[in-house]
């Protein structure tokens, strides 16, 4: 079993004094869930990683509090599993199982763009437009983990703006696992600088108001992972 590494914190059950400038984050549980998630999901915490909440409380400088309760969350989406008499382990990555989650994420994804297209705020439309700028520039830069990054706040601006709690939580569950599996196996069969397009294209719909050519371009961007996804078995 691989373990997560720790880094030499002073205070490890205070919060940082990053955190207590504050970091955009609401709490220190999010804030823990949040930098947890992408250690999980650009694989510096790999598959087989047995957790320990000491170790990431101080590998993050962060209570074992809100450790726990961020690794509750985690275990909710997929990314980690509580196994008796053994611990919290990172999840393995499955094909079969990525491939029976975009059957879902498929028909959400339709709706939840449809959807902001039509609900938007003004404020969300611009966030929306500076995205799809900012993704093509990340992939322009090759600059993998930055459009990881706006991958998640695309996908969460997504569902603040489509207004359906439902649909947000259920997608909740997805996110983590997909962007995880594309980031294993993206320098192998990814093509970068389309997947950036193709989230552009979305996001572009979205602030232009056009419901339906959000939805069309969300199924051409479910169509790319769905390809992606079946090219890694090779």
């Amino acid at each position: 079993m691989k373990r997560a590494l720790a880094e030499p914190a002073q205070r490890p059950n205070q919060p940082s004094s990053q955190a207590r400038r504050g970091t955009g984050y609401a709490t220190l549980t999010e804030r823990a869930y949040h930098e947890l998630e992408e250690l999980i999901v650009t694989l510096e915490l790999p598959p087989g990683t047995v957790l320990s909440e000491q170790v990431l409380a101080q590998r993050l400088n962060i209570g074992r509090t809100p450790i726990r309760e961020a690794l509750q969350r985690l275990a909710r989406d997929g990314l980690v599993v509580v196994l008796p008499r053994r611990g919290i382990l990172v999840s393995a990555i499955n094909l079969e199982t990525q491939l029976r989650l975009l059957e879902v994420r498929r028909e959400l994804e339709r709706l939840q763009t449809r959807r902001a297209a039509d609900h938007a705020t003004q404020d969300e439309r611009t966030d929306f437009a500076d995205l799809a700028r900012d993704m093509l520039r990340a992939a322009s830069d090759n600059d993998d983990k930055e459009f990881m990054r706006l991958d998640q706040r695309f996908n969460t601006l997504v569902s603040q703006a489509a207004h359906n709690e439902f649909a947000a939580r259920a997608m909740g569950l997805m996110h983590g696992l997909s962007r995880r599996f594309w980031y294993q196996h993206y320098q192998q069969v990814a093509d970068l600088p389309l997947a950036a397009r193709l989230h552009a294209e979305v996001a572009d719909a979205i602030a232009r108001k056009n419901g339906d050519e959000a939805a069309n371009a969300s199924d051409r961007l479910v169509d790319y992972i769905e390809s992606f996804a079946r090219q890694t078995i090779g």
